[in-house]
């Protein structure tokens, strides 16, 4: 029970409000219906432990999971005594809490990459001086942070000079180096370790850190704690694993960086020092439900180290209810309260043929019985098997019907979102000549592309000008409105050379439309002055560090070059350049922490789309509690919004809504009404699309921390194992024996969620209370 824990007024308040009352889990956790909402609670219990602890230590993450943690917690700073904030403070225990002062805490800094500048607006240096230190007011003098420029190092020199590829060799600490320059090195290295260690007892000397606050990566890490970390561990410089260097590719400028990079943390004995820490780990959204049950659900072990919280009694998590799913108390709620629904028998029957690992056939009513979840499903019988199976073959069928005479607008929030969810169900769409297909990608997508894939790219276009290879440039009116004309000739020629298999003219192809993006965003008008740009965004570009914000028109040229390969990828099927629209959406800025969705800037170029396109179906990415990046979340925000205002001047009572999920986390078969078929020739076209047309993504710069590689290949393996799951149900004979070829050949599964606009405005419903005043 959770009375059984020392719960804080705020949290009281927070488990009243969520109706949990029984854990069962090795570490206490508190559950809230949203993304935002886990900022609030996050906010109010720092602020109340604050209050108490005014000379207290604090360790705050930093990244993009505390977001709504950092909004909540200037926001109430700042209405502490409005109505507003005097409402909240009411209902969340906080009324009678007298403001806290937040200038005497110590704060520590978690981790830091090793070498990078502390004047790099991606280094957590950085990122703590600007939200915390300057944002919280915190005291600079009192703070340990983390510089790397500062830490001391053989001869008095600088890393760069020490480590001038800025990689560190920590074999160096148990072998002999090999000349002088690794002798320098192994000497640093010790330096460094001496480093952490002083870091590590000036925290100690302080009695630990008090409050304590952590995301946790999908390895389980918390900080830079990786699966396999000791329990009793230091500060230390230390390298990371493949999960990690995904994770914090984004924040390096790719995985060919953070790879190469090691970190300094903070031990899990640093936070578990002090017995009375008040430490707390936030998880958001269905993508980390699993390593949060290991987490929660394991006893200690260094293969999930946030056990290491089983130490302190105020040692907690805070969970969105996506990131709570796979709990045994989520799933016993989940069968156990509420009434009966299809889709609990559905999802009964389904995880009862993977426990005993039968075939639905050779379920018996006894296997039913005899399961704690099968046991409670209403009017049990012989036939219950039967009716989930049918019921899967109904939304088999669904997913193999013609459709006819529809305007289809598919949405994705970034460039190939659409393409690695529902593809195979695109193309028996764009089969049929009486559907007029649309696609639109809400927002430019620039970070996803390097600064060494644009200077590549510009390089090549430099001597294919020379060469006289670009010849629409020697035209009279190219600079004028020529540079706007026969887009879709760009796209035909590109997809000719890929399928001649000429690199060198797919390259040409490339370099066509970066010099049309030129012209447009710097206004060129000559072709000396297009020389002239060119090398000027190179040497914007080589004079950045990787992962650095680059400025407004070289983001806009990134983002036009992942535009061009939107277009290509439905250019495949025949799609006109006219029908792939391109939105920008102003939130998206590089920043950080993007902006909220604004009604006028973000949402009524949506509204306007659809009513030029006039749509019967709208699909989407279902992504209500941020498992994915942010993006994500923002997207289906202005989205929701869009749908409801223009359902404002229109009947959509015939509008259909597809909700698909992609790379980042997937639907299980009893949340999905339609499944699509794969086959092996659908799996070849997404992947030859992919890497043909996706040119900036192919080196897989930010790659998904389940898959070393492009994002097609994680794609494949989801619908592969959703095949699985429904052939444990139906029977592999059901698809080897099925009376179609479509059916025949699948080697693949597809599923998602067709709704009509009440449903997916319902399914939104936390989405509608948190942007609730944001919008």
């Amino acid at each position: 029970m959770l009375s059984n824990y020392p719960l804080s007024d705020v949290e009281k308040a927070f488990q009243a409000e969520s109706g949990v009352t029984s854990i069962h889990a090795k570490i206490p956790y508190l559950m809230v219906d949203n993304f935002p909402k886990l900022g609030l609670i996050t906010a109010c219990r720092f602020l109340e432990w604050a209050a108490e602890n005014p000379n207290g230590v604090i360790s705050l993450p930093t990244g993009k999971t505390p977001e709504y943690f950092i909004k909540w917690s200037q926001y109430l700073l700042e209405n502490w005594e409005t109505k507003k904030g005097k409402e909240i403070r009411e209902r969340y225990n906080l009324g009678k809490t007298k403001k806290p002062v937040l200038s005497e805490l110590t704060f520590v800094q978690i981790d830091e990459f090793y070498p990078i500048s502390s004047k790099q607006n991606n280094s957590f240096f950085h990122y703590v001086n600007k939200f915390y230190l300057e944002g919280f007011g915190l005291s600079k003098e009192k703070a340990i942070l983390i510089n790397s420029d500062e830490i001391p190092l053989a001869g008095g020199k600088h890393y760069k000079d020490i480590f001038p590829d800025l990689k560190v060799d920590l074999s160096l600490r148990f072998r002999d180096p090999v000349n002088a320059v690794e002798k320098m090195q192994q000497d640093s290295i010790y330096m460094i370790d001496q480093w952490c260690a002083e870091y590590e007892q000036r925290i100690r000397d302080l009695g630990g850190i008090g409050f304590f606050l952590g995301g946790i990566g999908p390895d389980g890490h918390i900080a830079f704690n990786t699966r396999g970390s000791h329990l009793f561990s230091p500060t230390r410089l230390t390298e990371t694993n493949f999960e990690t260097q995904a994770v914090a590719a984004g924040d390096l400028g790719g995985i060919e960086v953070s790879a190469n990079r090691l970190v300094i943390t903070i031990g899990l004995e640093t936070i578990t020092y002090n017995k009375d820490a008040v430490a707390i780990i936030i998880a958001a959204g269905e993508a980390k439900a699993q390593i949060v049950k290991d987490s929660l659900e394991s006893n200690l072990s260094n293969v999930y180290p946030a056990t290491a919280l089983q130490k302190l009694k105020n040692g907690r998590f805070y969970l969105t209810k996506g990131a709570a799913v796979r709990l045994t108390d989520s799933v016993d709620s989940y069968y156990r309260s509420g009434e009966w629904t299809w889709e609990k028998t559905e999802r009964a029957v389904i995880e009862l043929c993977k426990k005993l690992g039968k075939y639905g056939h050779r379920l018996k009513l006894e296997d039913l019985k005899n399961d704690k979840y099968t046991s409670l499903i209403p009017n049990l019988s012989e036939d219950t098997v039967n009716q989930v199976m049918k019921s899967m073959v109904e939304k088999i069928n669904r997913g193999t019907a013609k459709e006819r005479n529809e305007v289809i607008l598919h949405t994705g929030p970034h460039h190939d979102d659409i393409s690695l969810g529902i593809l195979p169900h695109i193309t028996n769409q764009l089969q049929e000549n009486s559907n007029e297909a649309h696609f639109s990608v809400l927002t430019s997508g620039f970070t996803a592309v390097t600064n060494t894939f644009v200077i590549e790219t510009l390089l090549h276009t430099k001597k294919l000008l020379d060469d006289g290879e670009i010849q629409m440039v020697h035209y009279d009116d190219f600079f004028e409105i020529g540079y706007k004309l026969k887009t879709d000739k760009d796209v035909y020629h590109y997809l000719t050379k890929v399928a001649a298999e000429d690199a060198a003219g797919r390259m040409r192809g490339l370099c066509h439309r970066v010099v049309r993006a030129l012209v447009e965003i710097f206004e060129v008008k000559n072709k000396q002055k297009l020389r002239e740009t060119i090398n000027d965004v190179i040497s914007i570009l080589r004079n950045s560090y990787d992962g650095e914000k680059n400025p407004a028109k070289i983001q806009k040229l990134k983002g036009m070059i992942r535009e061009f390969e939107e277009e290509l990828v439905w250019a495949h099927f025949g799609v006109q350049v006219k029908n792939v629209h391109h939105l920008r959406l102003g939130f998206y800025t590089g920043d950080i922490f993007t902006e909220q969705p604004d009604k006028k800037r973000d949402v009524e170029p949506i509204v306007e789309m659809f009513r030029r396109i006039n749509p019967t179906k709208i699909s989407l990415t279902l992504d209500p509690e941020g498992s994915g990046p942010d993006t994500h979340y923002k997207v289906l925000q202005a989205t929701a919004e869009a749908v409801r205002q223009w359902g404002e001047e229109k009947d959509l009572s015939e509008l259909r809504i597809i909700g698909y999920r992609n790379v980042w986390f997937k639907f299980e078969p009893h949340e999905a009404n339609v499944i699509v078929p794969v086959s092996l020739g659908d799996m070849s076209v997404m992947e030859d699309s992919f890497a043909n047309c996706y040119l900036s993504q192919v080196n897989a710069s930010f790659p998904s921390y389940s898959h070393n590689g492009k994002f097609s290949t994680v794609a494949k393996r989801v619908w592969v194992s959703q095949l699985n799951d429904i052939q444990l149900l139906l029977g592999k004979n059901y698809f080897y024996l099925h009376e179609t070829a479509k059916v025949r050949s699948s080697h693949g599964l597809i599923f998602f969620k067709d709704m009509n606009v009440e449903e997916f405005l319902a399914h939104a419903r936390e989405l509608e209370k948190s942007i609730e005043g944001m919008l």
